[in-house]
């Protein structure tokens, strides 16, 4: 993944390390699935969108949680929020 990331998009890499602190995030590939490559199940997924949620404010429909499934994804979905 290269070029800017927005703030979403850091918001959310933050709230991935507030529920799997020991996350190696620069070894995670952008096209993974994220709960498979933290090692994480659907409980501690929710738990992220929790956090992406307090700190941005921006409500993730459960609709829309398929898109998260990769970094790519993440970062697709909050593109100009």
């Amino acid at each position: 993944m290269t070029g800017p990331t927005n703030p979403a998009f850091e918001a959310f890499r933050e709230s991935l390390l507030e529920v799997a602190p020991e996350a190696d995030l620069a070894a995670l590939r952008p096209d993974g699935p994220l709960r498979r490559q933290l090692d994480i199940d659907s409980f501690d997924f929710l738990r992220v969108l929790e956090a992406f949620q307090t700190r941005t404010g921006i409500d993730v429909p459960e609709r829309d949680y398929a898109r998260l499934d990769t970094l790519e994804g993440v970062r697709q979905y909050l593109a100009g929020r």
